[in-house]
């Protein structure tokens, strides 16, 4: 069995997270989404936020499990014992961050793989941060959150007094 690791802060999940999740369906047999604790960033939603949200968006597919954690990526691919990393990239920018974080994980773990996933050409501008600004904005982000969870991200939303 195949298994791979997909990581970030999903602050909230997007329609690109999505995409990448799904992507990485056609090619592994399990995929580990995990919610990584970053305490150099103030997240709009808590840590049990977004794992709820992608629990949502993924309580119908068995081979997504979704966890959260607060060590290093190369620690979590050892502890959930596969070299298969997944990273979604939307230009050359992300590409470059990736590919300096890759090198510097390569040497951390040697058995380190490193799958990029392009972002599909509709979602190549979705971010969290460009959902986040949106909402700051009161502009629509409805199609930047995955239709399943759009109405638990407004009401999460709406319980902390946030437009």
């Amino acid at each position: 069995m195949k298994k791979c690791v997909f990581a970030g802060t999903f602050d909230p999940p997007t329609t690109g997270h999505k995409n990448v999740i799904d992507d990485s369906l056609k090619i592994f047999d399990e995929v580990v989404v995990a919610v990584m604790v970053n305490t150099a960033k103030t997240p709009l939603f808590t840590v049990e936020e977004r794992l709820e949200l992608l629990k949502k968006l993924y309580s119908d597919e068995s081979r997504v499990r979704i966890i959260s954690f607060d060590g290093a990526a190369v620690d979590l691919l050892e502890r959930e014992n596969t070299p298969f990393y997944v990273r979604g990239v939307r230009n050359t920018v992300d590409f470059e961050y990736e590919n300096a974080d890759r090198f510097a994980s390569k040497r951390l773990k040697k058995d380190l793989v490193t799958i990029y996933i392009p972002a599909e050409q509709d979602s190549i501008q979705v971010s969290s941060s460009l959902v986040k600004t949106s909402i700051k904005f009161n502009k629509d982000y409805t199609a930047y959150i995955p239709e399943k969870i759009f109405a638990d991200v407004k009401r999460l939303l709406k319980e902390k007094n946030v437009r």
